[in-house]
């Protein structure tokens, strides 16, 4: 039981640390400046790794402790119901619908972080809105999520082959290299990039978000 519950409260931590760096700065304090970082590990040691960007660049992140490291695992999209509390990434087609471009499913301990649409940086142009799912209609050719937050909403389709995820435990010894890699790194005046949060691909399913 022991266990269940630091896996848990690691997720929690975790998609807390991804989640509030999508909503940029609050009224109550200036957050550090932050770099979302999306690669592949090259190398890693004791205190640092080093991941070959999805741009092609190579940058080290030093890794500090304790360091919470978590992955992703596949969910079916029809699991996805009213009430159900999602963060999606999104494009405009060329319909003028947003198009999902992957689904994270969030715990319910995360219920509320992170709510409201804002721009993201996973593609130009892209957008991240994080809300509750009013409604969810199985169409011809994609499902229709209505995802409801604080400001309004939307309804988002979900083409069939879109990433749809929730996170799962996973261990330090799972950052290793060739491995797909997502982290919010804090980034220092000098540029040095360092994460106390790591989110790894394991089992072919690597991080979409």
């Amino acid at each position: 039981v022991e266990t269940i519950m630091r896996a848990r409260n690691a997720l929690i931590i975790l998609a807390a640390g991804i989640l509030a760096t999508a909503t940029g700065a609050t009224a109550e304090a200036q957050p550090a400046p932050t770099a979302r970082i999306r690669g592949t590990i090259e190398a890693v040691g004791a205190h640092a790794m080093t991941v070959k960007t999805r741009t092609g660049d190579t940058v080290e992140i030093t890794l500090t402790d304790p360091l919470t490291v978590t992955t992703v695992k596949n969910v079916d999209v029809a699991s996805i119901t009213a009430g159900s509390y999602v963060g999606i990434a999104t494009r405009t087609g060329a319909d003028g619908k947003q198009q999902a471009i992957e689904v994270l499913v969030l715990p319910e301990a995360m219920r509320g972080v992170g709510e409201g649409s804002r721009p993201w940086d996973l593609e130009p142009g892209s957008t991240m809105t994080n809300g509750t799912v009013n409604g969810a209609v199985k169409a011809t050719s994609a499902t229709e999520l209505t995802v409801a937050y604080k400001e309004g909403s939307q309804t988002i389709h979900v083409v069939p082959g879109a990433p749809v995820v929730t996170f799962a435990p996973a261990e330090r010894a799972d950052v290793k290299p060739g491995a797909p890699v997502f982290v919010t790194a804090n980034k220092a005046a000098d540029g040095a990039l360092s994460a106390s949060r790591v989110v790894v691909g394991k089992d072919g399913v690597a991080p979409p978000m």
